[in-house]
């Protein structure tokens, strides 16, 4: 991925060359992430990592609609001749996105619930995922608020499953989430699961990582814009914060006081940064009947301090955003307040108080998290009920959070919950 000062400047026709400035160095630089030739995974941009992880993002969201594989190509091809011209990729995305939302506003209009329903779904989610290349994020912030308008005026069009925008209360404001209802399996009172994002995804985002399939099977979720993500930050000017314990126990305490909620069958998850905020949630909030990290974390501040230390030394990084994008969501200046703000985001002394059953899922191949740190975090985890799920080349899904075959990841998820929290009674 690009991490320091963009190279090129690409001409808006997809028919031109881009212009290169300082080409040598551009190739130089770019050489570093062409893709493995025995790579498994789909690699639309070979020359780019966080591009090609960016447009996977688009892509396998679509067994729960939220992309067409012909749209997201048609994204893509404009895209070929500009790969590291971030302006470039949320241009293209926006345009995309708008000419979806357009027609599903016209399906609207005609009264095409359903139709209109799935073209602002998929409008979302190309607005969200054409924003977070971004920095600074002003210039996209009104294309971001469509989305979230897109995937609001969607859910109002579908039943199955049933999606209602809620405000959790915290400290004073609220926190945006989307509910989404189980359907009815067992008795009047359902599980559920708080769902956190991660780094540099949203609700929006997150809900197409196979949610309805959740809620079929009988099991509500909460999915939150945490402090540091999505509306929260964006709107709200509410920035990362290490206790996540605290936003976990509001979120917590909105689904317990509900009357179709089972107190005592609430769980916690969340994905790639998320395998901070959960675990942690967990073994502070010990109300939580369960907790998964979708991806590994351990000592935040020192992976950052090594990402740090090679990007010093001009060596890319799988990131799959720009590296500036911390310094964001942390209100943070510069790199060194922004580690300042960073030391408290370890789980040591902390994942050792866990109680209750946990689930780790990572990939062997994870380019952003080695499988070693993932390792290290599960031997220290509490729980007597702990099971590590490593994803491998064979199988697929063995990069990160499970990118590259996000429907196994899903599966084996879901059913580790229906075992645990028991949705059928």
């Amino acid at each position: 991925m690009q991490t320091k000062t963009v190279f090129f400047v690409c001409v808006k026709t997809r028919y031109e060359e881009p212009k290169v400035q300082n080409l040598e160095h551009w190739l130089a630089r770019m050489s570093q992430f062409q893709a493995r030739a025995d790579d498994l995974s789909f690699t639309y941009f070979p020359q780019s990592y966080r591009w090609s992880h960016g447009l996977l993002i688009g892509l396998n969201s679509a067994p729960w609609g939220g992309a067409e594989i012909g749209e997201v190509h048609r994204i893509g091809l404009r895209l070929q001749n500009c790969v590291g011209d971030d302006q470039a990729w949320f241009r293209e995305w926006a345009r995309e996105a708008a000419d979806v939302e357009a027609k599903g506003r016209e399906a609207l209009a005609d009264g095409r619930r359903a139709t209109a329903a799935g073209y602002l779904m998929r409008a979302a989610n190309y607005y969200h995922v054409g924003e977070r290349f971004l920095h600074p994020k002003s210039d996209g912030l009104e294309a971001y608020r469509r989305g979230v308008e897109s995937f609001r005026d969607a859910a109002a069009c579908v039943t199955r499953p049933k999606i209602e925008s809620v405000e959790i209360p915290f400290e004073g404001k609220t926190l945006p989430a989307l509910l989404v209802h189980a359907e009815q399996r067992g008795g009047a009172r359902r599980p559920a699961m708080v769902y956190f994002d991660g780094f540099d995804i949203t609700k929006e985002i997150q809900y197409f990582k196979g949610v309805a399939d959740l809620a079929a099977r009988g099991i509500t979720c909460l999915i939150v814009d945490g402090p540091g993500n999505g509306e929260s930050v964006r709107f709200r000017d509410m920035y990362l914060r290490y206790d996540t314990e605290s936003y976990g126990t509001a979120a917590y305490e909105f689904l317990a006081a509900r009357p179709d909620i089972d107190s005592k069958r609430i769980g916690v998850m969340a994905i790639s940064l998320g395998g901070y905020y959960a675990p942690r949630a967990a073994s502070l909030e010990q109300r939580f009947a369960c907790c998964i990290a979708w991806g590994a974390q351990w000592d935040y501040h020192a992976t950052w301090k090594e990402r740090f230390e090679k990007l010093d030394r001009n060596t890319l990084l799988s990131l799959s955003v720009p590296w500036q994008h911390l310094l964001w969501i942390l209100n943070a200046k510069t790199r060194d307040e922004a580690m300042k703000k960073l030391e408290n985001f370890r789980l040591d002394g902390v994942v050792q108080k866990m109680t209750c059953p946990f689930l780790l899922v990572h990939g062997e191949g994870d380019e952003q998290v080695p499988l070693s740190l993932a390792q290290h975090c599960f031997d220290r985890v509490g729980s007597k009920n702990k099971v590590l799920k490593v994803f491998t080349r064979a199988e697929g899904g063995y990069h990160h959070c499970q990118i590259d075959n996000a429907s196994i990841g899903v599966a084996y998820m879901w059913d580790w919950l229906e075992s645990v929290l028991e949705p059928q009674r």
